[in-house]
């Protein structure tokens, strides 16, 4: 069965195992539980959309096996699409999809994962709202003749300076818009650290976001977003998977035998492999005097090609042994790497 979600109406195509199509369905949101419990347990497919990680652990409530109910990345659906896109097409082409035994599926999140997902939405967005607020804030004494330099650090540290100062360098109506500016970077930043002391009592309650930690260039930040994206791992068959997930391979274009490889792909979630790049120019500014196999291969490579290159390959690595931890349930062994 495919089910193409909505937020009111749900449109339901159903096949036999001979793939004769016995049921075309439009259920009301209203009408749904009463028809899922009737259900007789069977393969069903959806996209990866919007609230479609509560469905699916709503279905195997209803008696959907773990391995019964799919969800298929949006573009995977697309190819099976046979006309013009609505409902009742959007739901035949899931149908389609989802029996097709080469087909890769999202791996269903948890109540949990969803939460710390949904604290790094927030927090990023206050973090985008500060560096906004920042930069208004150095615009706006730009035009009075004075110059902060670039950073949140450096615009905390001036405000109180500016607002304490009694020369007539700034304009006295301009004064209580500078101190309405300064509490609001204050509320702005008290929130954020209201988020990161949520995450780190996640990171205290959640044993592979502590292994996680052990790798250079892991911080409670990074481990916790990817815990929440991809859990345990195991819907990626290897390392390399993962990091191609996270756009951190090269794109290829290669054809009649020869391979022709470019930039990385950037594919995937950008947030998730911001926060890996980060961390990994991180863990390359440390490494300069350390001993370690793992350090000695980033020093060389630092030195054989460009630091930017070094770093997403440091990357690339880190979100492979990501994989082997967290799929393995593993410990990190960093003197051995």
């Amino acid at each position: 069965m495919g089910i193409d979600l909505a937020k009111q109406v749900f449109q339901l195509h159903g096949v036999d195992r001979l793939e004769k199509v016995v049921l075309r369905k439009q259920l009301r949101r209203a009408q749904r539980l009463d028809f899922f419990k009737n259900l007789p347990p069977c393969l069903i497919g959806m996209e990866a959309c919007g609230s479609s990680h509560y469905w699916a652990r709503e279905l195997r409530k209803y008696g959907h096996q773990v391995n019964q109910v799919k969800l298929i990345a949006a573009q995977f659906v697309k190819p099976y699409v046979k006309s013009g896109k609505n409902d009742a097409n959007d739901a035949e082409a899931i149908c389609e999809a989802v029996g097709r035994p080469s087909m890769r599926f999202v791996a269903i999140k948890d109540v949990d994962q969803q939460v710390i997902q949904a604290e790094h939405r927030i927090r990023s967005r206050l973090i985008r709202a500060r560096t906004a607020l920042c930069n208004e804030i150095r615009g706006l004494l730009g035009e009075f003749g004075i110059v902060i330099a670039l950073g949140v650090s450096q615009v905390r540290q001036a405000l109180p300076m500016l607002l304490e100062n009694t020369d007539d360098k700034l304009n006295v109506r301009f004064l209580p818009l500078l101190r309405e500016l300064a509490e609001e970077l204050r509320e702005v930043d008290d929130r954020v650290k209201a988020h990161d002391q949520r995450i780190a009592a996640a990171v205290k309650s959640d044993e592979r976001i502590q292994r996680l930690m052990a790798i250079e260039g892991f911080g409670p930040i990074t481990a916790s977003a990817l815990v929440a994206a991809v859990g345990d791992a195991t819907q990626f068959s290897n390392g390399r998977d993962m990091a191609a997930w996270l756009g951190l391979v090269p794109r290829q274009n290669s054809s009649g035998g020869k391979e022709r490889l470019g930039h990385i792909s950037k594919r995937g979630d950008t947030y998730l492999r911001t926060l890996l790049i980060h961390g990994a120019r991180a863990a390359l500014n440390t490494c300069t005097n350390k001993l370690d196999r793992r350090s000695r291969w980033a020093q060389g490579l630092m030195l054989r090609r460009n630091r930017n290159i070094a770093t997403v390959a440091l990357a690339n690595k880190n979100a492979r042994i990501a994989w082997s931890i967290l799929s393995k349930q593993e410990v990190y062994r960093g003197a051995m790497m």
